[in-house]
């Protein structure tokens, strides 16, 4: 059974998908920057000073120690945002690839 194990784990195709999970990871986290550190504050200036993760739909109000109920559309707002900015840089780095791809058969 470990010797199964050791030759699936090494398979190009497992190696690659680890490799793409993890830099995919911390892609995540430059894209969550981007969208936080710096888009935000530029859209909330152009909203009149407004910060967008704020936005809510306030369903119960809080009462003493029982905290509000409310609909965090800001937040999903910013989560559609960042998904986005991912889906344009995969996409225009699947298109370069296949640009490559196609120069190299050509020049074949």
């Amino acid at each position: 059974m470990l010797s199964e194990f050791k030759a699936f784990i090494a398979q190009g195709n497992v190696l690659d998908l680890a490799v793409g999970i993890i830099i995919g990871a911390a892609f995540t986290k430059i894209i969550n920057s981007l969208v936080e550190d710096i888009l935000n504050p530029i859209l909330g200036l152009a909203l009149g000073g407004v910060d967008l993760t704020q936005f809510k739909i306030v369903i119960k109000e809080a009462v003493g120690t029982i905290p509000e109920v409310a609909i965090r559309y800001g937040n999903f707002l910013n989560a559609i945002l960042q998904f986005l900015i991912v889906a344009g840089v995969i996409f225009m780095i699947v298109k370069a690839a296949n640009r490559s791809r196609l120069s190299k058969s050509a020049e074949a």
